[in-house]
């Protein structure tokens, strides 16, 4: 990557720096010894629009400091879809972050395949692997096993709740030891599971 000016707009440097998070998704393949990861059997594209709380994640490394993280979607009339991501960058009195990705639905069967473009031309991979019949929590995954997504309608689940789909996730062929609960209010505490705990970060 070429040396970035001193006075480029912080903006900028986030774009460059996506565009090559990007780059990496879309030229890497999936390691040949994990089976293809499941996916949900139905999405219904107009129910799945609208907000979600991040309850956890494998962070990419924008989302390593991110607390309160929403990821909103609005269909668009093209059969795109708007994304609105919002977080609060190293705790609660951190500054608001804000990015507007763009989803593609790429298998139309299901709805459940997208891809997910940061900055033309790179897309990555966006996979819907689980969505409960209410959809009210549902697992983002790639096929890569490279970075997970359990998000829900409200910030905060139950310890059973929780536990119950960062079991999914590790049944899927993640590492949760890898996994990182999204702190969403002042004084929550991380929930504790029999599977690989998740790092939580202190609120």
């Amino acid at each position: 990557m070429p040396p970035i000016p001193r006075r480029m707009p912080h903006g900028t440097v986030t774009l460059i720096l996506l565009a090559g998070l990007a780059a990496l998704a879309g030229c890497a393949s999936r390691e040949a010894d994990l089976p293809p990861l499941p996916l949900a059997e139905s999405v219904d594209i107009e129910r799945f629009m609208g907000d979600w709380y991040v309850i956890a994640h494998i962070p990419t490394f924008v989302e390593r400091s991110a607390w309160q993280a929403v990821e909103t979607y609005r269909l668009d009339t093209d059969g795109s879809i708007a994304t609105t991501f919002t977080y609060l960058k190293d705790g609660f009195d951190g500054p608001r972050r804000t990015m507007h990705p763009r989803g593609f639905i790429v298998d139309k069967t299901t709805n459940a395949v997208w891809d997910m473009q940061f900055v033309w031309p790179f897309r990555a991979d966006y996979r819907i692997a689980f969505i409960d019949p209410e959809y009210r929590v549902t697992i983002i995954g790639r096929e890569r096993r490279d970075y997970v997504w359990i998000m829900a309608r409200e910030p905060v689940l139950s310890a059973d709740a929780y536990c119950s789909l960062a079991a999914r996730v590790a049944a899927m062929g993640y590492d949760n030891d890898k996994l990182r609960q999204v702190p969403q209010r002042r004084g929550q505490s991380a929930a504790v599971c029999s599977v690989p705990e998740a790092t939580a970060t202190s609120p």
